[in-house]
């Protein structure tokens, strides 16, 4: 066997400057890869929440609130009714901005709804005038804003992140 040496010597500023390089190199092709990748298209589909509306009737035991038609750009992007054990229709849309409306409707108590849907920290606002009934108003820290009324045992929530107008206008909408 030779004693001779390899033929580059190893030292720690040549570990240090080739872990540079494979780093520059790392960032580069990142750089080059968020440059060339386009922005993804929403994928979010609408829903025809109109006929759930009509076949859920029956299912739930109380009248289904839903809009006749959806303001210009809004989409309804979710739909679900639970028959049993506890009846319930919930309607998801996104605005024309994209921010998320919720619709919910169950017998559970208000108190319980709005620990559900809004935050169980939720603060209790000024109550609102919609169509001339009073709707409950409810705050998060997260942004979240919601109304809610009770009717015959059933209560309706409306929840969402654009401002309390957007909500009270969408609420007057049901019928």
């Amino acid at each position: 066997m030779s004693e001779k040496p390899g033929r580059y010597q190893r030292s720690v500023s040549g570990m240090v400057g080739a872990l540079i390089v494979l780093v520059v190199l790392v960032v580069a092709l990142v750089a080059v890869r968020n440059l060339l990748q386009e922005e993804p298209t929403n994928t979010v589909e609408p829903v025809d929440y109109r006929k759930a509306a009509e076949v859920g009737q029956e299912q739930v035991g109380f009248p289904i609130l839903a809009p006749a038609s959806l303001p210009e750009g809004w989409r309804a992007t979710s739909v679900r009714l639970t028959p049993e054990p506890a009846p319930a229709w919930h309607l998801g849309l996104l605005t024309a901005e994209e921010r998320y409306v919720g619709l919910e409707q169950s017998r559970r108590t208000e108190e319980r709804m709005v620990e559900v849907f809004v935050d169980r920290d939720a603060v209790k606002g000024d109550p609102v005038q919609v169509d001339g009934e009073t709707w409950q108003t409810w705050s998060d820290e997260g942004g979240d804003t919601a109304i809610t009324r009770v009717d015959d045992g059933v209560t309706v929530l409306v929840v969402g992140t654009p401002d309390l107008e957007v909500l009270t206008d969408f609420a007057a909408t049901l019928g």
